[in-house]
């Protein structure tokens, strides 16, 4: 991956790109038996190394500008996430393959996670663990974060690295330069309320479930 971002220049990829590595990835002989690798993943080690870029001179930093109320969408084919009742994280869905009805009343689905095989399908309740795809903020939009907004976070950890949901705690504005945005954001995990301080590259606007 250090030779394609070499040869990138840059520039940013598309979805079908993160998505072709990390089928190789997950194909190749020597990840057998490990936990399968996400395309957002991918996404995330090519942004995060993109963003280390050398430091700006001051005079080339700017304040993000953003219309009042302005909400950027990124349009996808990928509509919905759901939560894995294996670990409380966010995964993009690829398929839904049936559904039922419980004697609660309430209503599941089985679905299919993108990049996961069918060894990994899962029953989800539909009410709390299905929703509208979450879409990645854009670097301009810090300004409309507020304490207490609900996020979904991607996570690092030294053997995996995926998305939970998250409250933030904090705010440090910071003002921007031509890598972006610089702010850092105090969030709060849902899951363990373990806390950390993130750029807003690792955050996700959430949607209603």
């Amino acid at each position: 991956m250090e030779k394609l971002l070499r040869e990138s220049q840059g520039r940013s990829f598309d979805r079908e790109f993160y998505q072709k590595i990390a089928g190789s990835f997950n194909r190749s002989s020597g990840r057998a038996g490990k936990p399968v690798i996400k395309w957002t993943e991918i996404q995330n080690w090519f942004e995060t190394k993109l963003q280390d870029l050398p430091h700006v001179p001051e005079n080339e930093l700017t304040f993000p500008k953003c219309k009042e109320g302005e909400m950027i969408r990124d349009p996808s084919e990928l509509e919905f996430e759901a939560r894995s009742s294996k670990d409380g994280a966010w995964y993009d869905v690829d398929t839904f393959l049936a559904h039922r009805l419980l004697s609660t009343g309430e209503a599941e689905v089985h679905v299919r996670f993108v990049g996961f095989g069918a060894e990994e399908d899962e029953w989800v309740n539909v009410k709390n663990s299905v929703r509208e795809r979450s879409v990645p903020f854009e670097n301009t939009e810090c300004s409309n974060l507020k304490v207490g907004d609900p996020v979904l976070c991607f996570q690092e950890r030294r053997d995996q690295a995926i998305y939970y949901d998250a409250h933030i705690v904090e705010i440090q504005r910071r003002m921007h330069d031509i890598r972006g945005c610089r702010c850092l954001i105090l969030i709060r995990y849902d899951h363990d309320n373990s806390e950390e301080k993130v750029h807003l590259r690792r955050l996700c606007r959430r949607t209603r479930s």
